[in-house]
């Protein structure tokens, strides 16, 4: 794939395929120790041991409207060619947690890409279902949790009306500057010697 929030996507539909009512989806960069890990869990139907074993494997889905599951192979090779690697934790009854860990100085690394607007998209199409989503990079960090929008909200205005849209889609593009600017101000003021 040509972005990692497109890989995103596909996991967190697996998700939703395997009936999760709550995906949490976490993104932490460390520019610092040149890592990204990026790890989405959910309460869904969870695998067997057996089945986890095998997630990988290009030739094994646990689908039946097709016989190959690519979603979870490519994102372990797109890891693996940067030298990083994918785990999957799993238990029947359960849920699933699958980590991908990236080298982004590497020259395979595929962008991140507009995570933002993924986290949108699964949010405001699947209104019947809650996500929590982390981004954090270095000591900079924020939550958006669907169930206290809801607590807020009230059962009478719903995530996907226009209004809650746009104000999800602010509140990420907000966050995210902050997270990042006050990052790149960090690494200039160690790099720098300038300590204020």
């Amino acid at each position: 794939m040509r972005e990692l929030s497109l890989n995103v996507m596909d996991i967190a539909q697996n998700s939703i395929s395997a009936g999760a009512k709550l995906i949490e989806i976490d993104v932490c960069e460390e520019p610092r120790t040149d890592r990204l890990t990026i790890r989405i869990s959910d309460d869904g139907a969870g695998m067997t041991a057996e089945q986890a074993a095998r997630v990988t494997d290009p030739f094994f889905t646990t689908r039946t409207t097709r016989k190959i599951g690519m979603g979870v192979p490519l994102f372990k090779m797109e890891a693996e060619m940067t030298g990083g690697s994918l785990g999957v934790a799993s238990q029947k009854g359960v849920g699933t947690t699958i980590t991908a860990v990236f080298v982004p100085s590497h020259v395979d690394m595929i962008p991140l890409g507009d995570i933002n607007s993924t986290v949108l998209l699964l949010i405001t199409c699947n209104e019947d279902r809650d996500f929590v989503f982390h981004h954090k990079m270095d000591s900079r960090e924020f939550t958006l949790d669907t169930r206290e929008l809801r607590a807020v909200l009230g059962n009478e205005v719903r995530l996907n009306s226009p209004e809650v849209i746009q104000w999800i889609k602010n509140c990420l593009s907000e966050e995210t500057q902050f997270i990042k600017e006050e990052s790149t101000d960090e690494v200039f003021s160690g790099t720098s010697g300038d300590q204020g």
